[in-house]
């Protein structure tokens, strides 16, 4: 989908997002711990260096642009998404296959909620 030049820089970040996401749940399945240490490490980097930017210009540049009723329910939800693949954090600085599974799974979901519902909504704001 051709995406608004405003929403491009973000979706082609969605992309990098998404080949995160298939490693961590490789490495979390793979029953292997030095590839687990790694990998946790790799989205800690990524968390960081990364998702948080991507996170912020969502929250400060696109969120606000949301403002009837139903397009806040899509706000909540992305705000939610956030502070939960944040909140994994820690769990990730403890090497846990299973919150890197989870971290995975969480950014996975956010960035195909991002792709088929919030950037759709925001494109008819832009």
């Amino acid at each position: 989908m051709k995406r608004s030049i405003v929403l491009q820089p973000l979706s082609r970040e969605h992309h990098t997002a998404l080949a995160l996401a298939k490693t961590c749940e490789r490495a979390a399945l793979s029953g292997d711990e030095a590839l687990v240490s790694l990998t946790c490490q790799r989205a800690i980097r990524a968390l960081e260096s990364e998702l948080e930017p991507h996170f912020r210009a969502e929250e400060m540049s696109l969120l606000p642009l949301l403002r009837s009723k139903e397009s806040r329910l899509l706000a909540e939800r992305t705000l939610t998404d956030h502070q939960q693949l944040r909140g994994l954090i820690n769990a990730l600085r403890q090497g846990d296959a299973g919150a890197l599974e989870n971290f995975g799974k969480c950014l996975t979901a956010h960035v195909r909620f991002e792709e088929r519902e919030l950037f759709p909504v925001l494109e008819g704001l832009l």
